[in-house]
């Protein structure tokens, strides 16, 4: 019999009966003030859960089980790191409508995508704990008596902060390159959305030797801040925006020299040639809004869509049509493909975009409220909106929105568009759409983005690095490039007699 909401809003009631508690030491506790923080449901506004509110005592105390923890981690054999590793996604995977549940009434998401992300999260690990193997040192030239050779070691204890958007998929598949490359882990949790981290620190708890992994929850002005500045953690990865990346880089600065891995925001362009497949194209600018399964809420989305003038009213017209189709609803119904925003403060950015929007002189093509349906008024739910007539001296054109808004910008000359591209301080994502090899790869060649779609948008695939120029970023996640930032070189020499 399928699942239906009412199942979900069930099982979701069973999974909320629990003493919220962080996991320090192999421990789930309390934070040491007894201060705790309220998480709500973005659907409704009702009360979720109350959870530890970390305070710097708390991090410290997190930080020293995880030093503790690190000589013996570090010494563990490879095989035997990989094999907790791979234990760990299967428990996982076995909880994936446990997990998928918390994130759908945590943030908003549909639950569908959310256990999707638990499978995701599952694929991610058991890729690193193969390409861990290919984690190399070098053997060198010497011009004396002696053997030269590098080897990679693990900082020590990292400290990781992830966004809310994918709570599971970032909590579970972050874990990977950091530990497997034999570092200890202190995660802070999205404090928009903690709760799919929480009930993952029992998996952890299970699996894992008392202060590999270390989950805590708190605001990032408190908790994030503390696990930042504290001084013997030398390698900080944060996902993000823009202002957080850049907050962070002061504060790790301040107390000592510093590895930050950054992978911040960005407002993706998405160039649509005359000669491109239609079809393909309005699935595609579809897709790559991030509509279905986070409602905008991604760095990675293409929200500048320059269409060439030859096809821009076919392609408006199409894709304000494909759009409506999608089905807005509660994110506990198995049937919903578009949720609503994270939260009251999130609401109020986007809606004050849409008022922006309008100021300067945008053309509202569709979307730009709540939906009509009665039973979603009380949810931080936004249709999606398409704007058109937009151009790039526009506060929508320029800035990150983080929500279901589209900017729709026309071009005729293929240069200027590349230069429109490129004129923002991000550089995260590009796509380009032609059936033109010569203009493809052209314009690939000459976005100043990290990673670049031709003919597609949105997709991420398993093992292909994932990094952002310019203010989007530094190091890169996802490929084996990312475990080889959790690591440091050391050149040995060996004199031979």
């Amino acid at each position: 019999m399928p699942v239906s909401i009412v199942d979900n809003s069930n099982a979701l009631a069973v999974l909320l009966k629990r003493d919220w508690r962080m996991l320090i030491g192999g421990e789930l506790v309390a934070a040491t003030s007894g201060q705790t923080m309220e998480t709500v449901a973005p659907y409704d506004g009702t009360h979720l859960a109350h959870v530890p509110l970390a305070g710097p005592e708390d991090v410290e105390a997190a930080v020293r089980a995880a030093q503790a923890a690190f000589p013996a981690w570090r010494d563990t054999p490879l095989t035997e790191r990989s094999a907790l590793i791979r234990r760990f996604a299967t428990r996982l995977l076995e909880r994936a409508e446990e997990f998928g549940l918390l994130d759908a009434a945590d943030v908003g998401n549909p639950v569908t995508a959310m256990v999707g992300d638990v499978a995701l999260a599952a694929r991610w690990l058991e890729y690193q704990t193969g390409v861990a193997f290919e984690i190399k040192g070098s053997t060198l030239p010497s011009m004396s008596r002696s053997w030269l050779l590098t080897r990679r070691e693990p900082y020590g204890v990292v400290g990781r902060i992830i966004p809310y958007n994918h709570p599971i998929l970032f909590a579970a598949a972050k874990l990977g390159a950091p530990l497997v490359t034999g570092n200890t882990l202190v995660l802070k949790a999205p404090d928009q959305a903690p709760l799919s981290a929480l009930l993952m620190a029992e998996l952890v708890q299970e699996i894992f030797p008392p202060g590999v992994v270390n989950i805590i929850t708190g605001t990032g002005a408190v908790t994030g801040d503390a696990l930042v500045r504290h001084p013997e953690v030398k390698r900080i990865a944060l996902i993000g925006s823009v202002e957080t990346g850049q907050r962070v880089q002061r504060a790790a600065a301040e107390v000592a020299v510093k590895h930050v891995s950054l992978e911040l925001g960005g407002k993706n362009p998405m160039i649509v040639c005359a000669d491109a497949d239609l079809d393909a194209v309005v699935e595609g600018a579809a897709f790559g809004m991030n509509c279905h399964w986070c409602q905008g809420q991604s760095c990675g989305s293409t929200t500048r869509l320059f269409l060439h003038d030859s096809v821009h009213d076919e392609v408006l017209e199409r894709l304000v049509a494909r759009l409506r189709t999608i089905r807005i609803g509660h994110p506990l119904d198995p049937e919903t493909e578009m949720g609503c925003l994270v939260s009251q403060a999130q609401y109020d950015k986007v809606t004050s975009y849409i008022a922006k929007g309008h100021e300067d002189g945008a053309r509202l093509v569709t979307g730009g409220g709540k939906p009509s349906d009665a039973a979603l008024q009380d949810g931080f739910f936004v249709e999606p909106t398409v704007f058109a007539d937009v151009d790039m001296s526009m506060r929508i054109a320029r800035e990150e929105i983080f929500g279901p808004v589209l900017s729709v910008l026309r071009w005729t000359d293929l240069d200027d568009v590349v230069a429109q591209a490129n004129e923002l301080p991000y550089g995260l994502t590009g796509a380009v759409w032609t059936k033109d090899l010569q203009t493809a790869l052209s314009v690939a060649d000459r976005l100043d983005t990290g990673y670049v779609w031709i003919n597609g948008s949105g997709s991420h695939f398993l093992g292909a690095p994932f990094s952002g120029h310019k203010n989007s970023g530094t190091d890169s996640e996802e490929g084996i490039e990312e475990l080889l930032s959790f690591t440091q070189s050391k050149t040995v020499n060996i004199a031979l007699r």
